[in-house]
């Protein structure tokens, strides 16, 4: 689990409704583009309140970005959200798009696991990991979607896993929702290709958080939070555009 600090919700500016700049001249430049390559940009991290998700928002508070973070249950500068339950994402995006604006990049790291045989994997265990996982980024990402569509312009970043590309013994609902997200990225890219919208997914190995001791009892992190939440920042402020419908392998 990381231990960054949690990072404060993104404040509203002085007129809720409006939304950043795409004029040119109002863009960062020069040193402060290179030191803060987000400066004024807005963030959504899902999951945000530990683990990657907060690794995730402590660099794009750094990078100059303001981020509206969910998690489960609220938390300082954390807004609750279960991004599994179809009213709750419809709270959160209405009070994001309302108060602080359309989003210029929309992290999906929000999930759960489970660990048990398939026959001893309960329905209840079942639904809820993969309503976590992949349900959870559809229903994020379509409630965000039109606005940014409508800007031309965006960033989407899936956290999906190793698992989303092999098979893990007891990790059948896990790894069937983490390839459900690497399908999702690349369909995805490929209706986007048009809007100015890149989506990529980032699949890493073992991460030091609290998911890996559930899903793999004892076994050993291959990197922190901090390494994956690096390949996020490089998708979101570095990629270029043509990069589209890639899943980032990040294995230690």
């Amino acid at each position: 689990m990381s231990g960054s600090a949690r990072q404060p919700v993104a404040q509203p500016s002085s007129n809720p409704s409006s939304e950043p700049s795409s004029n040119p001249s109002s863009e960062p430049t020069g040193e402060l583009r290179e030191s803060r390559p987000l400066a004024g940009q807005l963030a959504v991290v899902t999951g945000a309140s530990r683990g990657i998700g907060q690794a995730t928002a402590a660099l794009l508070t750094s990078a100059g970005a303001r981020v509206a973070g969910c998690a489960r249950h609220a938390a300082p500068g954390i807004i609750a959200c279960d991004v599994g339950q179809s009213d709750d994402v419809a709270r959160f995006s209405e009070r994001v798009l309302r108060e602080f604006g359309t989003p210029d990049l929309i992290v999906n790291n929000a999930g759960i696991v489970a660990r048990a045989r398939l026959e001893e994997t309960s329905i209840e265990d079942w639904d809820a990991v993969v309503g976590g996982n992949l349900k959870g980024t559809f229903l994020i990402t379509r409630a965000f979607l039109p606005a940014m569509r409508a800007r031309k312009r965006g960033r989407i970043v899936n956290i999906a896993s190793i698992s989303g590309r092999r098979g893990t013994a007891r990790l059948t609902a896990y790894c069937a929702a983490k390839h459900g997200v690497v399908g999702l990225t690349r369909a995805l890219a490929e209706e986007l290709r048009d809007d100015g919208i890149a989506v990529n997914a980032v699949c890493p190995g073992s991460v030091d958080t609290e998911m890996l001791q559930v899903g793999m009892p004892g076994g050993k992190p291959d990197m922190s939070p901090e390494d994956v939440a690096n390949v996020v920042i490089y998708l979101a402020a570095y990629a270029p555009p043509a990069l589209t419908g890639s899943c980032v392998d990040v294995f230690g």
